[in-house]
């Protein structure tokens, strides 16, 4: 699924997994949905709520198609490095329960 996102020109979708997706990948991505539980992929992110409303719809796919739409960008850490500060968090935790460890 990800090699057809990073390949594709835009995804139209109403699924916030792929909102995700998409905005890691600087895919431009049409959600149709009047909300979303995901606003970090709305801004800096590549998606665009469209809603129910067809005429947005297509108005953003020509964007697209025309190379007008907006450039996106990941939002601050979402670098694939959280699993690095997660092991540095826990360590340094550690580290200060040792310290403070009398038997």
């Amino acid at each position: 699924m990800l090699t057809l996102i990073k390949h594709a020109k835009m995804v139209i979708t109403d699924s916030g997994g792929l909102q995700e997706e998409t905005t890691y990948l600087g895919i431009p991505c049409l959600t149709m949905r009047e909300n979303t539980e995901r606003p970090s992929t709305l801004q800096p992110g590549t998606s665009v709520l469209v809603g129910n409303d067809t005429g947005k719809l297509m108005q953003q796919v020509d964007a697209i198609l025309t190379g007008n739409f907006k450039k996106g960008m990941a939002p601050e850490l979402w670098d694939g490095r959280a699993a690095e500060r997660i092991i540095e968090v826990l360590a340094n935790w550690f580290a200060c329960r040792q310290l403070n460890y009398s038997p």
